[in-house]
């Protein structure tokens, strides 16, 4: 009797020890994301645990998906209401989201090993990217940024500065703050 409610072939084509094989793989990868992508990061907390809880979530929201193809498109929709309403990150952030999410999607659609082996190759991949210093930009590279009133010409104020301490600088952009202000 219970075993209809637990268990049918027309509702949910997943055994329970499957089902949390699933989950708890999902979770073990995220946390194991979130950990990779911590290496020698600034972070938050917030940003750790959405890694850590992204993939389970996204691998229950596969499994109960199950082949409905309005269902999929209604959960598509939901995922990039959220990327909208949320603050942009890095793009190293937005890359540990991504890695997140096809780890869980993996999951949920018990392909367990292929998850396992995704994630191993991209925490490999991010750790020696980090290691080996790629795409960081020069030690002497620095940028400056000076508030300053609104009624001051600024133009060429900070050129005889610039000139004696720095190799080479420009000016990349004002910006208005304090509501116009200060630039």
């Amino acid at each position: 009797m219970l075993d209809s409610i637990t268990y049918s072939d027309k509702v949910f084509s997943m055994s329970i020890p499957m089902f949390l094989a699933s989950i708890f793989l999902a979770l073990a990868l995220g946390i194991g994301t979130a950990l990779v992508f911590q290496f020698r990061t600034k972070h938050t907390a917030s940003m750790a645990t959405t890694l850590a809880i992204m993939p389970p979530a996204i691998a229950l929201v596969i499994m109960l998906v199950n082949g409905n193809i309005g269902a999929g498109v209604a959960v598509a929709g939901a995922f990039a209401l959220v990327r909208f309403r949320s603050l942009p990150g890095t793009a190293k952030e937005i890359a540990a989201i991504f890695v997140a999410m096809a780890v869980g999607l993996a999951c949920g659609m018990t392909q367990l090993l292929l998850a396992v082996i995704f994630f191993a190759i991209m925490s490999v991949t991010v750790i020696v990217l980090t290691l080996i210093g790629f795409g960081d930009k020069s030690a002497k590279m620095r940028q400056l940024r000076v508030t300053i009133p609104e009624d001051l010409d600024y133009y060429e104020l900070f050129d005889d500065l610039m000139e004696k301490y720095t190799t080479e600088w420009e000016l990349s952009r004002v910006k208005t703050t304090n509501m116009g202000t200060l630039y």
